[in-house]
């Protein structure tokens, strides 16, 4: 039964997928789970100036598709689908376009369970806010079969819609680890603020597939200056961190309740 399920992300930068859902993807990639993600953009405004001299947009792009496939294929992804949206400008693309190509990529893979970023972004990154907007439209648009897709594919009907979210805790030990997370968007700091406990609905302890991510989060070579000291943590650290998968069920055909879930496919799995 296993192969037949799948689970889809949809993000918009390369490492997005290894930072915050590479736990939860390299699980259900050995529970012989089909994974696939969705990635807007090739990061091409992510560089550091101590990495060289800046090898201009299509340079970094390369560069960071390179690593995306890299820290794929340890985490298990059967198939990483990127657009071509300019990184920092996902807000501004074209919501008729984005949502034909979201839909027709929700139509071709058919999964059951698809996971965003929540509609705060994590810490307010408008490309993150923008493509949870764009995912739930495309999710609505996906099942309507009067809505005309790039590939003329049958309507395909989502099972189950997640938020990625941090909790409390890991906020706090992110903070503690490395100063936080935030950002300044039009004039305003925009911080990372953690999920209380009654609002996450799943909680994944994917502990014994660490060793996985710290394999990927190094594939993310060109990234590695931002990410403070993650690159040099101990198991122990990272643990801390990145170990348990929180989840907030934005929507569900087959279950509900306020008891927390321990599975995404919960109420699909026979």
């Amino acid at each position: 039964m296993n192969n037949e399920l799948k689970l889809l992300a949809v993000f918009p930068h390369p490492d997005d997928e290894t930072l915050g859902l590479g736990s939860t993807l390299a699980r259900y990639a050995a529970e012989g789970i089909q994974t696939y993600l969705i990635c807007a953009t090739h990061g091409e405004r992510g560089w550091f100036e101590s990495e060289g001299p800046n090898p201009g947009f299509e340079g970094v792009a390369k560069i960071r598709k390179a690593e995306l496939d890299c820290a794929a294929k340890h985490l298990g992804i059967r198939e990483v689908v990127m657009f071509d949206y300019l990184d920092g400008d996902v807000d501004q693309a074209k919501p008729d376009e984005i949502i034909r190509r979201i839909v027709t990529e929700v139509r071709r893979i058919k999964p059951q369970v698809v996971v965003t970023f929540p509609p705060d972004g994590i810490y307010g990154h408008p490309d993150h806010i923008a493509l949870s907007q764009f995912t739930n439209a495309a999710l609505i648009c996906a099942a309507d079969g009067t809505y005309p897709d790039l590939a003329n594919l049958p309507p395909h009907r989502v099972d189950k819609l997640y938020y990625m979210v941090d909790s409390a805790d890991v906020v706090a030990a992110s903070n503690e680890a490395f100063g936080g997370i935030s950002m300044d968007v039009d004039g305003v700091t925009r911080r990372h603020i953690g999920w209380e406990d009654w609002q996450v609905t799943t909680r994944l302890d994917n502990h014994a597939y660490m060793e996985v991510v710290a394999r990927a989060i190094h594939c993310h070579k060109s990234q590695l200056p931002g990410y403070g000291p993650i690159a040099e943590w101990t198991a122990d650290q990272l643990n801390s961190v990145f170990a348990i998968g929180n989840f907030y069920r934005a929507f569900s055909l087959v279950n509900g309740g306020r008891q927390l879930e321990t599975d995404l496919f919960e109420g699909i799995k026979k």
